[in-house]
């Protein structure tokens, strides 16, 4: 009998062999994708990655509202003039033609796509990536269960229509399990049924739910990663037949090396932060400096992101939903004190343009110091400054500025504060699928990351494409940032020397040892003075 399993076993390991590889280029060739969340910093990203490095992709549809005035044509054409897609523009341009805007809305019945373009995605879409998501924070929960979990149902409906449908990547995040200390790739259950969750917002009204959202959330910090954890649990249901796949990225940060390195389009998460310290308009938060901060750069997880669909293709009929948690803390860490030491580092290294003030910052442990030191060197100078403004007849701003910068450190203190073990098996055995072309063309691996090289190409890259400031102003700012170091240092002279003052003022022991001391100090210069 052994011997008997043992020549299947043999078998089956030289069938494999002999199966031919496709490769993942080879695989979207032809192929039709469809993309929500494709006007967001991630939905870029994998815009221009499968077009650069999967050329024969036939039409890349994504999901785009009207907005702000814009028509869908004119938002698509804004998007693919951005930075990102210079070289697909030099390289390849006619393969920008191959991405067709969907009017349509995630918050809407059957996502308010038309049912002709309905039509269309059933008949040629064969992968779908949804990255449509409210990412805020402190998103009101109404918002937050309409788009992160609603949408999602209304998206699993249209892709159980869908033809020839061989891979659809949900994307979620590695902080949906937040209230558990280690997350395996799997979907936990939820503390409510989804469908409940669903017809509670839509039967109460919005000032009852904020009052009901912090039992209904839980251990879990915000509306967010609550739903989040929803949405997963509601592929069970939803998706089921379907192939499916769960990638949960971190905290997702600069690109690491493409299309350009350091490429970001927001503030959201660290960014906003991190630019604010950059231009001297923050300078402390409540942190614990030694617990790993999970960060993992974008293009990173659009690879994986791509990777997954074409290994879940693969394995169409399987009735399970694979989960990757796309996470850097266990296989490549950096604490949030050596990522603050390191961009403020590289912020003096490379300084942005208009800074107000030497770039320093303090992560503080204690609630009621940060609170004390963040009055003194936030709100007291941003309500000077708008003082000056104001006699100046220019409009006082800084005051919003450090409320809106408050509320946003607030907002990260629960994942400053706190460390997570994110196991990534699943997302490891992926990698030995690929052969080493495709390994190194969608690279996926957080072990190659080097934190010194990333983060001096993500404070280039805020600098460059979120404050557009040009690369040839860096010797001025260099210039300017060296005498805002003498003022600084200055200035720190300055507040120990009237501290001092005060002292000696207050006790009379101190003013006498002061007075010896300087008695003494004058009698050895006359010493030397001698000789």
């Amino acid at each position: 009998m052994a011997s008997k399993l043992s020549a299947e076993g043999r078998a089956n390991e030289s069938s494999a062999k002999d199966k031919k590889y496709i490769s993942v280029a080879e695989f979207y060739h032809g192929r039709s994708i469809f993309i929500t969340g494709g006007t967001g910093f991630m939905g870029k990203v994998l815009i221009e990655k499968l077009l650069r490095s999967c050329p024969g992709i036939k039409n890349i549809f994504i999901l785009i509202r009207p907005k702000r005035g814009q028509d869908i044509s004119s938002r698509l054409t804004e998007i693919l003039n951005s930075p990102l897609f210079d070289r697909i523009r030099s390289e390849n341009p006619a393969n920008l033609k191959k991405v067709i805007p969907i009017n349509g809305d995630i918050t809407l019945n059957e996502l308010g796509i038309s049912e002709i373009d309905q039509i269309t995605i059933c008949q040629e879409v064969s992968i779908v990536f949804h990255s449509a998501a409210t990412v805020k924070f402190d998103e009101k929960i109404k918002q937050s269960v309409t788009i992160n979990m609603v949408g999602t149902k209304q998206l699993m409906e249209l892709c159980h229509r869908m033809l020839c449908l061989d891979a659809l990547v949900h994307v979620s995040t590695a902080y949906c399990n937040c209230d558990k200390k280690e997350v395996t790739e799997i979907i936990y259950p939820p503390p409510y049924n989804p469908d409940d969750i669903i017809q509670l917002v839509r039967w109460f009204p919005e000032d009852i739910l904020e009052k009901l959202t912090p039992s209904l959330i839980g251990n879990r910090p915000n509306s967010y990663t609550f739903t989040k954890a929803m949405a997963e649990h509601m592929l069970l249901k939803e998706a089921k037949g379907l192939p499916v796949s769960i990638v949960r990225p971190s905290i997702v940060l600069s690109s690491f090396k493409e299309p350009v390195s350091g490429w970001v389009d927001n503030f959201n998460g660290p960014t906003g932060i991190v630019s604010a310290v950059s231009k001297g308009l923050f300078r402390t938060i409540l942190c614990e400096e030694s617990c790993v901060a999970d960060l993992i750069p974008v293009d990173l997880v659009i690879n994986l992101m791509i990777v997954t669909a074409w290994y879940t293709a693969s394995r169409k009929g399987a009735n399970n939903i694979t989960v990757y948690n796309c996470t850097s803390g266990i296989d490549n860490p950096i604490t949030w004190g050596s990522f603050v030491r390191m961009c403020i580092d590289n912020m003096r290294k490379h300084p942005v343009e208009g800074v107000l003030w030497f770039p320093t910052g303090n992560l503080r442990t204690n609630k009621a110091l940060n609170l004390i030191h963040g009055f003194v060197v936030h709100f007291i100078p941003a309500i000077l400054l708008d003082l000056i403004s104001i006699a100046t007849g220019r409009k006082p701003i800084m005051k919003i500025v450090q409320m809106k910068l408050g509320k946003a450190a607030t907002c990260l203190q629960y994942f400053t504060n706190a460390q997570w073990r994110f196991r990534n098996d699943n997302v490891k055995h992926l990698l030995t699928h690929l052969s080493s072309e495709d390994r190194n063309t969608f690279q996926f691996d957080v072990g190659t990351i080097d934190w010194h090289e990333y983060i001096e190409k993500y404070v280039l890259g805020f600098r460059e494409y979120l404050f557009k400031q040009n690369p040839l102003s860096l010797e001025k700012c260099r210039n300017n940032m060296y005498k805002l170091y003498i003022v600084h240092q200055l200035f720190k002279l300055v507040m120990i020397g009237c501290m001092w003052r005060f002292l000696l003022k207050k006790s009379d022991r101190l003013r006498t040892i002061w007075s010896k001391l300087l008695n003494a100090f004058a009698r050895v210069i006359n010493v030397l003075a001698l000789f």
